[in-house]
């Protein structure tokens, strides 16, 4: 498969699985990643923060957020090819493919409380993962409909949907591959 100036903005509900799809999709395609969630992981481990402490205080702090943006504004004018996991991916670079990947609010938090990589995150059951990975949601749509005034949950924004809850990364990878093909 041969692709130039494609991007895949790959975005959906925390624990549907984006960032191992994306990782599956880069080893199969060859695109580099460029991921927010690794981006505000890494800024709040470097800050001492939780990533929802993190969204809070991006909140009250614009620049937190324009320092992320910046990072997904440069890409729409980037000739390569990238796999954007992002939730405004779809917003800042609007020729890419716009993938929302959906998952069952349970299955999400047994997900993340499994993942090792998620560490700052700083869960200890799946009933505080899943009201925690509530509150972020909600505070990073609220942020997002203020700053930008977008809705991330609309899913009319996106190209195509899939529910993750009862497909393993691989398959979901096969239907993106599937229908980026037709668009790229």
């Amino acid at each position: 498969m041969k692709f130039h100036n494609c991007k895949i903005a790959i975005t959906g509900d925390l624990g549907s699985g984006k960032s191992t799809v994306a990782q599956i999709l880069s080893g199969k395609l060859g695109f580099e990643i460029v991921s927010t969630g690794r981006i505000q992981r890494q800024m709040a481990e470097r800050m001492g923060l939780s990533t929802l402490e993190l969204n809070q205080l991006a909140e009250k702090d614009p620049s937190i957020d324009e320092q992320i943006d910046s990072i997904f504004k440069s890409l729409n004018e980037d000739p390569n090819n990238y796999i954007i996991d992002s939730r405004l991916a779809w917003h800042f670079v609007p020729s890419s493919f716009k993938v929302y990947l959906t998952v069952d609010p349970r299955t999400a938090a047994r997900r993340i409380l499994s993942d090792p990589g998620r560490k700052s995150e700083g869960y200890h059951s799946d009933a505080e993962a899943l009201a925690l990975l509530q509150a972020r949601k909600n505070s990073e749509n609220e942020r997002f409909k203020a700053i930008y005034g977008v809705d991330c949950a609309d899913l009319n924004n996106y190209d195509l949907v899939i529910d993750t809850t009862d497909k393993s990364p691989q398959q979901v990878a096969e239907i993106i591959i599937q229908e980026l093909l037709k668009r790229c």
